[in-house]
């Protein structure tokens, strides 16, 4: 609590130095001094805290007893003491009126401000709070209270996420983020880092998202093998349109959202950040990301993205099982499902494949000839699979029926 006095009454002031006797602290918590409002309700706050705990009862019920409208008053005032200014922004109960009073006063402590960010549920006081820039700059936690609180707006989020883009990630940076990653034993993630652009397309990548990120980095770069990557593929890489990111996000939460119903907020999040990072640095999340981001961006747009998880060594045979199905995932990771010999040996994957309208036609050829009769029937006559796998489905049952 702040001890910075503002009152002039000497009763008060001897109040809160503590030299006032407990006879005069008691008088003074059961609001019997004659004092006005302002130096009432300074005095009280501070008895909040009194040794006596009888005492700091009647001060919190007198308290209690204020009228909001008194409450206002002395919140307005440019000589209200910044522990009273800190007492009225804990009130979770106070209106709307009292706290952005006590968020645009600048006697409030910032402390204050940032339990107050924390705790409202009206985003028009986070915006209030994020318009003094001094104050943010000042005491950051308030920026993390404000990012943290559900109930922020958008404004309140672009606001509090430039002042720390602009004054204090610059200073860390990829590198510093790269070295604290090492430190802690995350060397994935510590490489991807030191290599990556971060340049996403809506600006620049915040501290938050790097380490968010770096939560789902789990292959050292001496694991991956990226001889696969062919020239033809590099035109692939180049930059991409803002345009063209916002749609490939919005397709790849739209196919989540077909495959498993409703996205939670936080697997959005988590799209939207591996999705708006620049081709090449997807390419490299892809082959050292574990399952969750292979989940993700096995479904980009990108062909070289898509491609780079199935060459990502952590992937598993039952990920490659529910990919064979995805009819959202480029022909070109089929193609290559479809050439392993390790997958091909489950039955499953290749099931999966044939069935996949969108397995090409050279891969389902391929792969019928070992399909199961009573599998082959069911392909026969299954109409969302092409004319050509169909027709070839339906000659193999009567071959084989001979």
């Amino acid at each position: 609590m702040s001890t910075e006095v503002k009152s002039t009454n000497e009763v008060v002031q001897a109040i809160i130095a503590g030299s006032a006797p407990a006879p005069a602290r008691m008088a003074a918590a059961r609001g019997m001094l004659p004092l006005p409002q302002a130096d009432l309700i300074e005095a009280l706050v501070h008895l909040l805290a009194d040794s006596d705990e009888k005492i700091a009862q009647a001060a919190q019920g007198t308290l209690d007893e204020q009228p909001a409208e008194e409450l206002l008053t002395v919140a307005k005032s440019t000589d209200t003491a910044p522990a009273v200014l800190g007492y009225f922004a804990s009130l979770s109960d106070s209106s709307r009126e009292l706290h952005e009073t006590v968020a645009a006063h600048g006697s409030t402590p910032d402390d204050a401000i940032a339990l107050l960010a924390n705790k409202t549920n009206h985003g028009s006081l986070l915006e209030l709070i994020t318009l003094n820039q001094q104050r943010l700059i000042r005491s950051p936690a308030i920026i993390d209270a404000v990012l943290q609180n559900p109930a922020r707006t958008p404004e309140a989020e672009r606001r509090a996420k430039e002042i720390r883009a602009e004054f204090f990630e610059k200073e860390r940076g990829a590198n510093q983020i790269a070295q604290e990653l090492r430190a802690r034993g995350n060397n994935a993630a510590a490489e991807f880092f030191e290599a990556a652009e971060l340049a996403p397309i809506e600006g620049t990548m915040s501290a938050d998202d790097a380490w968010i990120l770096a939560q789902h980095l789990e292959v050292s770069d001496v694991d991956i093998d990226d001889s696969w990557l062919a020239r033809e593929m590099i035109e692939d890489l180049l930059v991409e349109t803002p345009e063209q990111v916002k749609t490939n996000a919005q397709s790849v939460i739209v196919a989540e959202r077909l495959d498993a119903g409703e996205v939670s907020t936080e697997r959005i999040s988590l799209i939207r950040r591996l999705m708006f990072m620049t081709v090449k640095d997807r390419v490299k999340f892809g082959l050292k990301g574990d399952r969750e981001a292979r989940g993700i961006l096995i479904r980009d747009s990108n062909r070289v993205v898509a491609t780079a998880v199935i060459y990502n060594p952590r992937i598993t045979e039952q990920e490659i099982e529910k990919i064979a199905s995805m009819r959202t995932v480029s022909e070109e990771v089929l193609r290559i499902i479809g050439l392993n010999r390790a997958w091909t040996r489950s039955y499953a994957i290749i099931h999966n494949l044939v069935r996949n309208p969108r397995t090409p036609f050279a891969t389902a050829m391929n792969i019928l000839p070992r399909i199961q009769k009573k599998d082959l029937k069911a392909l026969s006559e299954n109409r969302n699979v092409t004319e050509n796998v169909r027709r070839q489905a339906y000659r193999l049952v009567q071959t084989r029926k001979g």
